[in-house]
């Protein structure tokens, strides 16, 4: 067997069983709007759910950053790779997040890994929803720490599992809106079951931030719970409309992590650019913004649910779960040739034959895209 074999024959596994992925290259910015091979289509695959990619004024920011700084950071954040601006950026995330400190990170995966991987280890214990994202699911494995996994958001399940490994030092960690389903974890309940038992907190707000709560910042706010977990990560890339990962939390866990993680320690860090549109996106963030996504999230809901798609969400992800994969694939590409760019979501990253259309909203979408949208996905789904 030629040494390459199995590759191929694994990827026409994939093939087979409609599960190989390609790329679609987009010729525009990222917006509402986008345009793929000269056509243009109204784009509902993005989570950019400010739309601030885009923003004049985080553009503008970008540029003056690029003048003042270039284009590189030119080194680790603990050698040459900070600047004035990336200081900046983590007070401004402190006090988003109501916390001591903040520190930022290359990507939010890398925020994950490092962050779970460094505060735990072996002879710890991790308590992790089975839907976690792959970055959590990886930081875990990193870790060396005995993983305990429970039931998507099921609380009891959780607590009858702390129960075992009480006066052992842990972590419970949870998405706050999940990525795949955009359902929100029960977050007032896992803290206190966190404090109750002696484990760190930590919740992943990647979906979360610019999205939930009045203001957009986050899960503790629409609990009504600012402050409550012990360490909250997020993302700059999703609502902010910029790059890179944060965590949240008090001096000494903050503090640790800038000597323990690794993906931090060891990674150039992002460019002034990105950082300054970051910054720039948080100014950004604003109650207007977050109603006007979170009624085109209702409206949307509303038009499938009267066209015969039963949904529901509080985050700006809506799930329209197709089961099979090729059908979930047909159906994406028939939304294409009329014009909306939606995404099929197969196995690995949802469980097999729970293929699915995942639908993102944007603040900017306008009700007749959404009324649009809406329509086919009644006629193509029934």
């Amino acid at each position: 067997m030629d040494k390459i074999d199995r590759y191929a024959d694994e990827l026409k596994r994939m093939r087979d069983e409609s599960l190989y992925r390609t790329m679609n290259v987009i010729e525009s910015a990222q917006s509402s709007n986008i345009t793929i091979d000269g056509k243009d289509y109204v784009l509902f695959a993005s989570n950019s759910y400010l739309d601030l990619c885009n923003d004049d004024y985080v553009k503008e920011c970008a540029q003056r950053a690029l003048n003042m700084y270039g284009t590189g950071s030119g080194g680790s954040r603990l050698t040459t790779g900070t600047t004035a601006l990336h200081d900046e950026l983590e007070r401004r995330l402190a006090l988003l997040k109501k916390r001591e400190s903040a520190i930022v990170f290359d990507t939010g995966y890398m925020t994950n890994v490092g962050v779970i991987s460094s505060i735990t280890s072996e002879g710890d214990i991790i308590f992790s929803d089975e839907l976690n994202h792959a970055s959590i699911i990886d930081g875990c494995r990193l870790s060396k720490a005995e993983l305990v996994i429970y039931r998507h958001n099921d609380m009891e399940d959780l607590e009858e599992k702390l129960r075992l490994y009480r006066g052992k030092h842990g972590l419970i960690v949870s998405d706050g809106v999940f990525s795949m389903d955009g359902d929100i974890v029960n977050l007032p309940r896992l803290v206190r079951l966190a404090d109750e038992y002696g484990k760190l907190s930590m919740i992943d707000e990647a979906h979360a931030t610019g999205v939930l709560g009045s203001n957009g910042l986050g899960t503790e706010e629409y609990y009504g719970i600012e402050g409550a977990a012990d360490i909250v990560m997020g993302t700059l890339s999703k609502a902010v409309g910029s790059e890179g990962g944060f965590v949240c939390a008090d001096n000494t866990i903050v503090s640790y992590l800038r000597n323990k993680a690794r993906s931090f320690i060891f990674s150039t860090s992002l460019s002034p650019v990105t950082i300054a549109s970051a910054i720039a996106g948080l100014d950004c963030i604003t109650a207007e913004r977050v109603a006007a996504l979170r009624d085109n999230v209702r409206y949307l809901c509303d038009r499938l649910n009267e066209a015969g798609v039963n949904v529901k969400s509080d985050s700006a992800i809506i799930p329209v779960i197709i089961g099979d994969e090729q059908k979930a694939l047909d159906i994406s590409a028939e939304l294409m040739k009329q014009g909306y760019y939606v995404s099929a979501i197969r196995y690995p990253t949802v469980k097999k034959n729970s293929a699915r259309l995942r639908i993102t909203l944007m603040s900017s979408h306008t009700k007749e895209e959404i009324r649009g949208l809406a329509d086919l996905i009644g006629r193509y789904c029934k």
